[in-house]
């Protein structure tokens, strides 16, 4: 399998959860407001031998010239849009869920960003979501998923086309999901924003940003342990410095 992160850059972020560009060279940290994070935002594309998957979409910005964010990151890696075939929501939190859908100039209602992808997301997830719009959730990122055809809806747990394993984790939100692909002897683990960066895994870290800390602190440990026996390659959507690792 091939792994492609997708960064859209480098941000703070405060209590009021607004994405703040942080250049790494120029801006310091303790400039920022008391408490600030700093973190990547980093969708993930794997190629499989049957699909193009994409993990989450980023916070939805656009270019000068109307052209989304994240389709300009795909083609520089040469891979269309239309090309993508599922989507992997693990939330629907500001950060994950922005570049679900799009809105061109000359169109009167926005339209899937990923039109020939089918979008997975646990059905509970996309219900509160819709009923909880405010700093963490933005309705109109998402919720031309509620009636659309390409919209797959998952139980707590199951398996996606025999190869793609899902599980609500819960911790950081009420419904977070985590997904395992695999393909022969490789496995990759996305954990979202309970499983966020390298370092949370090595250290027990209680996160004050999560619903459950100590639930997170407790999943990220056995995560851990079990993907250095399986040699998982772990992808980190808010890392950084390492968007992956393999054990």
């Amino acid at each position: 399998m091939k792994i492609i992160p997708l960064s859209e850059g480098s941000f703070t972020i405060d209590q009021t959860k607004v994405f703040v560009p942080f250049n790494k060279e120029q801006d310091v940290l303790h400039h920022r407001p008391a408490g600030s994070l700093l973190v990547e935002v980093q969708p993930f594309v794997v190629v499989t031998e049957k699909d193009i998957i994409l993990i989450d979409t980023g916070l939805g910005f656009s270019e000068p010239g109307g052209m989304p964010q994240l389709h300009r990151n795909l083609r520089n890696n040469g891979i269309e849009p239309a090309s993508v075939t599922k989507i992997l929501l693990s939330h629907l939190h500001k950060d994950h869920a922005g570049g679900i859908q799009v809105k061109t100039n000359d169109a009167a209602e926005p339209t899937l960003s990923f039109p020939n992808a089918t979008y997975y997301v646990n059905k509970s997830e996309l219900t509160y979501a819709l009923e909880h719009t405010g700093k963490s959730y933005d309705q109109s990122q998402f919720s031309i998923l509620a009636n659309s055809n390409n919209l797959v809806l998952l139980e707590d747990h199951g398996t996606i086309d025999g190869y793609i394993q899902y599980e609500v984790s819960g911790a950081h939100s009420l419904y977070h999901t985590v997904f395992w692909i695999t393909n022969g002897n490789e496995k990759i683990f996305y954990g979202g924003d309970v499983a966020p960066q390298l370092q949370q895994m090595k250290n027990r870290f209680v996160a004050k940003y999560d619903l459950d800390g100590r639930k997170s602190m407790e999943l990220r440990s056995r995560w851990w342990e079990e993907g250095k026996a399986g040699h998982w390659t772990f992808l980190f959507y808010h890392d950084i410095k390492s968007p992956s690792i393999a054990l």
